[in-house]
């Protein structure tokens, strides 16, 4: 069976570097940090009291009152997100809504709705009294649902999770449906909204988090010999991937063609990296060999690249087996050190920022870095402080998710 090509016809994003994607593609070309201190909840008693939230979020500027209060936050993001890469696809109206899909991702869902009612429950008495939409509200795969709904999109419709890798896992997933005749079009992509009381509290009790409250806008700082952890963000981002043909037919902007991917795991720890990168090497290995690509056609990696003190070495080690000496020839840039880490939609966002580069010839920099870890190779192009300019053949993009889950993504030039 001939596989059919994968081409990106959309795109649309919301994260703490812009609400849609001009907007964000200019603020990360230019640096810019979306960290500063919380202003979601009280976080003053927390030992993290930042984040990269969405900047001046009013639900009420994307849906009414009524629709607003029966969607979580990180389904508000994905519908967001999801209404500005459709608009940007373009379908014609006639185009069949049976054969175009849905597939999102997200490491946590609802979270803020379930702790909202939990807690209205345990301040409410003896009588339990719960909203109709909690379930609704609260489920991960009910952004691809309430998408779906919108559109009339009757295709392929499910939600993926494999924490910080969901959104890559949901890319993969849409594109292995359309190369294989089952849609012509999915809208892909993720969303999470975890910055509230037991998100930041349950990552901090980890010590997963940045705990550098005196420089909350430079603390996402990956590679850094200085780094503490990661940074939280929030916020969805969307990609409409479209078999090739049928984009072609009806006259569709095409920004870059899919060609591969790999996945894998750790097999190691609920959180930490294998320590030689053993996962990240099988999924880079094995996204190549689905593209039939070669490493050297590479030109840029946007690396998982969390900023914790034990994450960012092994990933560097991995790039470095699977690309030989090609490794100090590509680019190598973390976009969490300007979004922080936005977990289940982070493999959306960096693939955006991925198929940008190879649309603009730019790559995006690595920002907030202070001193060189003795255990990186002073040899690699981290990127470091401002975009670089050069043509990129090809983009690979890389995102790990706790319980050793790894995904990786390649985009090309078409």
């Amino acid at each position: 069976m001939e596989l059919k090509r994968v081409v990106v016809t959309g795109l649309g994003t919301i994260n703490p570097l812009g609400h849609n994607l001009a907007e964000t593609w200019e603020n990360a070309k230019n640096g810019v940090s979306g960290s500063d201190l919380i202003t979601r909840f009280d976080a003053s008693k927390f030992k993290t009291q930042f984040a990269c939230e969405v900047k001046n979020y009013n639900p009420n500027d994307y849906f009414d009152r009524k629709e607003a209060r029966k969607l979580d936050l990180f389904a508000q993001f994905a519908m967001i997100a999801a209404d500005e890469a459709v608009k940007d696809a373009n379908f014609p109206e006639n185009v069949d809504k049976d054969e175009i899909g849905v597939i999102w991702g997200s490491g946590i869902g609802g979270i803020t709705t379930l702790y909202d009612e939990v807690m209205s429950y345990s301040e409410g008495g003896q009588i339990p009294r719960f909203n109709p939409f909690f379930i609704p509200k609260m489920i991960g795969d009910i952004a691809a649902g309430q998408i779906s709904i919108k559109y009339g999109f009757r295709g392929p419709n499910f939600g993926t999770v494999s924490a910080c890798a969901s959104s890559t896992n949901a890319l993969i997933d849409a594109f292995n449906y359309i190369r294989l005749g089952k849609a012509v079009a999915i809208v892909s992509g993720g969303s999470e909204m975890t910055i509230n009381p037991p998100g930041m509290g349950g990552f901090n009790s980890m010590q997963a988090l940045s705990t550098n409250n005196a420089e909350y806008k430079t603390a996402s700082r990956p590679f850094c010999k200085t780094r503490d952890g990661f940074v939280m963000g929030e916020g969805g981002a969307s990609i409409v991937l479209e078999e090739y043909e049928h984009a072609v037919k009806r006259g569709a902007k095409i920004y870059a063609e899919m060609v591969g991917g790999g996945v894998s795991a750790d097999a190691h720890h609920i959180t930490a990296t294998h320590p030689e990168g053993l996962g990240a090497i099988l999924c880079m290995q094995r996204a190549f060999k689905d593209a039939g690509m070669q490493p050297s056609e590479v030109d840029y990696v946007n690396v998982h690249g969390t900023s914790t003190p034990v994450g960012d070495i092994p990933e560097l080690i991995a790039i470095q087996k699977v690309f030989g000496d090609d490794a100090y020839k590509i680019n190598i840039s973390s976009t969490k050190s300007m979004t922080g880490h936005m977990l289940g939609a982070a493999g959306a966002m960096e693939a955006t920022f991925s198929i940008m580069s190879i649309v603009d010839g730019i790559i995006p920099p690595t920002i907030n870095h202070r001193e060189w870890d003795p255990q990186i190779d002073s040899r690699l192009n981290l990127t470091l402080h401002k975009a670089q300019k050069r043509e990129v053949r090809a983009a690979l993009s890389n995102t790990f998710g706790f319980g050793g889950h790894n995904a990786s993504v390649i985009f090309k030039k078409i």
